[in-house]
């Protein structure tokens, strides 16, 4: 199922919106994430479709649908999820974190409508609202200042939407070095260190290389901390193999 399918199967509604401005800036974050089906629940103000805060969504404003009720709203779909700050509310619904709401939405969207419920900027959703829903999503906002923005709480959650999950397998993959590229890295910095006078050269004598041990035991742990990939091992090699090299050819004698 494409990407565009899913996003036509949401509906975003919004119940009993107070502020202009918010229903606008709801439609601007759909447009901007590619949801196109809004839905109004009685707003407390009718001239909501001039809002200019609706920049560059003015044709979705425009055919934003308006109900009586939030039961006509979301007839349609077999999928109903409210959003709440939790507070102190006693919620009769499982409640989901956004981050874990993403994929269970998405997942009902490719063969089902769903809608996503936002409540007024006063009291958010009754809970006769919420009688409506299946379950609940909440934006992780610290405690000492829960509610959002109307306009911020639609886009954070249509982000959520429509991000693509399998972002991250289709980056490049890391690939680790080898346990044998770290340890040829760590032998190079050590050249490289000791040439340089950072690490004293410890020629013979054993309690000279004991003494040189701890040092070189957390350089050995500090590159593995590191979680270098191949390539970038491989990069590093050289670039410490021609410090070395030119570390040694500025201490040879003038011929």
């Amino acid at each position: 199922m494409s990407p565009k399918a899913e996003s036509d199967r949401l509906r975003v509604v919004l119940v009993a919106p107070r502020n202009p401005l918010n229903i606008g800036a709801a439609a601007r974050a759909m447009s901007n994430f590619g949801f196109f089906h809004l839905r109004v629940v009685n707003p407390y103000e009718l001239a909501f479709r001039e809002a200019r805060s609706a920049v560059g969504a003015e044709p979705l404003l425009a055919r934003a649908e308006e109900f009586k009720s939030v039961a006509e709203a979301v007839e349609d779909c077999t999928l109903v999820v409210g959003t709440t700050s939790v507070g102190q509310r006693q919620l009769q619904h499982p409640v989901r974190r956004l981050d874990q709401a993403g994929r269970p939405l998405r997942k009902h969207l490719a063969t089902g409508c769903a809608a996503l419920l936002f409540g007024s900027e006063k009291r958010g959703l009754s809970n006769e609202d919420l009688s409506h829903c299946h379950w609940l999503l909440r934006i992780p906002t610290r405690e000492e200042h829960r509610s959002m923005n109307l306009g911020q709480a639609v886009a954070v959650c249509l982000y959520e939407l429509a991000r693509d999950p399998q972002a991250a397998s289709k980056a490049e993959k890391h690939i680790p070095a080898t346990a044998a590229d770290l340890e040829r890295l760590t032998t190079l910095l050590l050249d490289a260190l000791r040439s340089s006078g950072y690490l004293k050269a410890s020629p013979g004598g054993l309690q000279k290389r004991r003494s040189a041990a701890p040092t070189e035991e957390k350089i050995r742990r500090l590159v593995r901390r590191l979680h270098l990939s191949a390539s970038d091992a491989e990069l590093t090699l050289g670039i410490f193999r021609q410090i070395l090299w030119k570390s040694l050819q500025d201490k040879k004698p003038p011929q």
